[in-house]
């Protein structure tokens, strides 16, 4: 299946359908991990299928298990890339070691999509959301680039992650010039009618026990190396800050 083509339907199911949204960071031992964004839509796969169908077609009624690397992507958009600015030619460099896989069966009632990349320190990931947002500019009107739609990742804020074995942080920064901006924007906000009924989790894997949680409404797993997290798609949209935590480790 061509890159473009599944890229395009994914974005037109999640716009389509209330999708789970769920950011995933396993930290290991040694201070490296891996990071990923989940978006499920199965549960609303059925009323998608006559748009499935039109812009599939017989693809549609394939089950689809595929990935790629967004180095492939921009392999195949090279021409367009080199068009670009010097600093988005850097924003999207680093996404080049990103996977995404794709799991789809309009038998099983199954859309499923995985955004990941391993990591070397936490600390990497810096803004890495953010960045998808700049895939847009690889196309004119730019939609079908990102595989969550363009709106994902765009929330007006800095985000960073903070690990030194003893305190983790999620700290996400208003960017208020941004913020402002948008205000100034008369078009309707579509992101918040179409992500209204949709969630967003954070759960993440710690390689030591927890002391404590800032957020009293964190999951703990058994062995208290995981929290779980949920939000509605909407906070993480337009009151980003409000996922911010801090979590202290025990000695």
């Amino acid at each position: 299946m061509k890159l473009y083509k599944l890229l395009s339907f994914s974005f037109l199911l999640s716009t389509l359908t209330s999708c789970t949204f769920t950011e995933n960071i396993t930290i290991n031992d040694n201070g490296t991990g891996k990071f990923s964004v989940d978006m499920d839509g199965s549960s609303l796969m059925a009323m998608a299928g006559d748009q499935m169908t039109q812009q599939m077609g017989a693809e549609a009624k394939k089950e689809i298990d595929s990935s790629f690397t967004f180095k492939q992507l921009f392999e195949a958009k090279k021409d367009s890339i080199a068009k670009l600015s010097p600093e988005v030619q850097k924003e999207l460099k680093k996404l080049e070691n990103f996977v995404v896989n794709t799991k789809m069966s309009s038998e099983k009632k199954e859309f499923l999509m995985t955004l990941s990349s391993d990591f070397k320190n936490v600390n990497e990931m810096q803004d890495i959301l953010q960045t998808l947002s700049v895939l847009q500019q690889l196309e004119k009107g730019g939609n079908a680039s990102s595989p969550f739609g363009s709106n994902f990742g765009n929330n007006n804020s800095k985000l960073s992650y903070t690990y030194d074995g003893k305190k983790f942080s999620r700290k996400a920064v208003i960017d208020t010039k941004k913020l402002a901006e948008k205000a100034k924007d008369s078009a309707p906000d579509m992101s918040k009618m179409i992500f209204a009924s949709s969630n967003y989790i954070l759960k993440y894997h710690f390689p030591k026990k927890i002391k404590k949680v800032s957020n009293p409404n964190a999951l703990f797993s058994e062995d208290r190396k995981t929290i779980t997290i949920q939000y509605p798609f909407t906070d993480y949209m337009d009151n980003p800050d409000k996922l911010n935590f801090d979590v202290e480790f025990e000695k």
